[in-house]
């Protein structure tokens, strides 16, 4: 593209040609984006948790939500490749994820291990409900591809739920 022709495109909307629908674009686009930045805020949740934990079980909780955090990361790029698939745009800064994400930041300066799973736990309960939701939004634009991206995420999210549920079930 010559000079001439990016100033005239400059400005213009990105139209990514799509064949579910403008209405489709218009639910799910801002759905897939909330959820966007609900996974990089449990990403750096985990990730800030992973870096600050200690304790007794430090080797094993360390791994563990480093493991996390790479299945969270993993999720990103796919998520947000498939918003502009659809038609639509995403995330374009830290302050955009923080004014959109439900899922709540921990800036405090310590959180005892047992608390940072717990929260963790929940957290990605909520996740697993959020995707549901936004699975059900996809069904109702018959939009498959969406779908199936998120039935495989419903089910890590499930799995990360569960090893945090078992960790923390016999603690008082």
């Amino acid at each position: 593209m010559d000079i001439e022709s990016a100033k005239r495109h400059r400005g213009l909307p990105l139209a990514t040609p799509t064949d579910l629908g403008q209405n489709a674009t218009q639910d799910l686009s801002p759905s897939l984006t909330m959820l966007l930045a609900d996974v990089f805020a449990i990403f750096m949740k985990t990730k800030n948790f992973h870096w600050h934990m200690s304790g007794p079980n430090f080797r094993d909780y360390h791994l563990l939500l480093d493991e996390q955090a790479d299945e969270l990361y993993q999720m990103i790029d796919p998520l947000a490749e498939r918003v502009r698939k659809i038609g639509g745009t995403t995330i374009r800064s830290i302050s955009h994820i923080n004014r959109i994400q439900r899922i709540l930041d921990n800036s405090e300066e310590y959180v005892t291990p047992d608390d940072m799973l717990a929260e963790l736990r929940e957290d990605n309960k909520t996740l697993s409900q959020i995707m549901r939701e936004t699975h059900s939004l996809a069904d109702d634009h018959n939009d498959v591809a969406t779908a199936s991206l998120l039935e495989n995420w419903i089910d890590e999210a499930e799995r990360r739920t569960w090893f945090l549920f078992e960790i923390t079930r016999h603690q008082k």
